[in-house]
């Protein structure tokens, strides 16, 4: 209604020396159907492509803009400008067209002239904390932002993240907490501020928003949460419970399988506990770093450090999941540069018996089984 009854002013404020050939009701009808275009262009169908008319100008320039054509919106906001230097709203126009345009540059500018006319301006603040080109102007501009509305969401989400980003648990739970007593069902602001309270120790209270956020949808985040402050009240059974459920959905880290070992020790539980240990260890390597020790041995090579070359390639071997590349580079090793017939037969084997793809490496397998054999007759 609000939007409405300013379009309404907006309209009926033309000039009255166009007021006999301006439709201000087929106006009207545009704006409230949202078809800008056309109501740009029948404006432009009114005025002179020259007019200096500042509502006009206005009014066709917010018509670009609501129908995404930014170039002309800016021309007639440009027009504007120049003959009203310290308008706001026209400034702010001029500040968002250039942000969509990807100019963060020059709507920063646009925002700077806001602040030095307005000092106390909110929504410039928070436009120029998106637009900040370090951490620390970031912040500057977010708590300039959240000192004039300390209960704005967006703005104590954002200034809340920066303080966390900085190790600050302290004020960014406490920015957190304005905001949410101003609006106690906002329930994005209570998930932001789980983890921060988990750092500070409320572990109770994680427990109770947590219980109340899982209501509302199981967030994973959320379960991770309250997993460890179950663990931190020794709570054990129900922390194991908690990580168990992210398991089950295939969502566990190296952190919650970590939680789960431990409740298991603590519950005298030392299968699982031994179990979900030797998970932790296997989710905190990585699943390439078989591939590592092949560049690193192959480096070693390359530089003919074959011992070297031979440890890297052995404890590549040690990981669970063994890329059969190694045993191949392992019985050219033996085989060509320590002259050890019978270790490199033996890893030749290896590297046939773990079912190399027949098609990508036709021509390795071809040659390991004809070394295989040239090698065997001097064993």
């Amino acid at each position: 209604m609000k939007i409405l009854l300013c379009i309404c002013l907006f309209i009926f404020s033309i000039p009255t020396l166009t007021a006999q050939v301006i439709d201000k009701e087929k106006l009207l009808e545009y704006y409230e159907s949202q078809r800008y275009a056309e109501a740009a262009q029948y404006l432009q169908s009114i005025y002179p492509e020259d007019t200096k008319d500042i509502k006009a100008l206005t009014q066709m320039a917010y018509c670009h803009m609501m129908s995404g054509k930014l170039p002309e919106a800016e021309k007639n906001y440009l027009k504007v400008n120049a003959a009203e230097p310290d308008n706001i709203p026209v400034l702010f126009s001029l500040a968002n067209i250039n942000s969509r345009r990807g100019n963060g540059t020059k709507a920063k500018t646009y925002l700077l002239q806001i602040v030095q006319l307005d000092s106390l301006n909110f929504n410039a603040y928070r436009q120029l904390a998106g637009l900040g080109d370090t951490a620390e102007e970031k912040l500057s501009y977010l708590k300039k932002a959240n000192t004039l509305n300390t209960t704005d969401p967006d703005v104590a989400f954002d200034l809340s993240a920066a303080y966390r980003e900085l190790k600050q648990y302290q004020r960014a739970y406490d920015v957190l907490k304005i905001a949410i007593d101003a609006d106690n069902a906002n329930f994005t602001l209570q998930s932001a501020q789980l983890p921060l309270a988990n750092q500070l120790g409320k572990y109770k209270e994680v427990i109770e928003t947590g219980e109340k956020l899982m209501k509302e949808d199981a967030d994973a985040n959320v379960i991770n949460e309250m997993g460890q402050a179950y663990f931190y009240l020794k709570e054990y059974q129900k922390c194991a419970a908690a990580f168990k459920t992210l398991e089950d959905l295939g969502i566990q880290n190296e952190g919650t399988l970590y939680y789960m070992a431990l409740s298991y020790r603590e519950l005298k539980d030392y299968d699982n506990a031994l179990m979900y240990a030797e998970k932790t260890i296997d989710e905190g390597i990585s699943k390439h770093i078989e591939l590592y020790y092949i560049a690193l041995a192959g480096i070693y090579e390359n530089k003919n450090r074959f011992s070297e070359a031979l440890e890297a390639y052995k404890r590549g071997l040690t990981f669970h999941h063994t890329n059969h590349t190694i045993y191949y580079r392992l019985g050219l090793l033996y085989d060509f540069n320590l002259k050890q017939t019978k270790n490199a037969v033996t890893y030749y084997n290896l590297y046939l018996k773990n079912k190399p793809d027949p098609e990508k490496e036709q021509e390795q397998i071809t040659y390991v089984k004809a070394r295989i054999i040239a090698l065997s007759s001097k064993i």
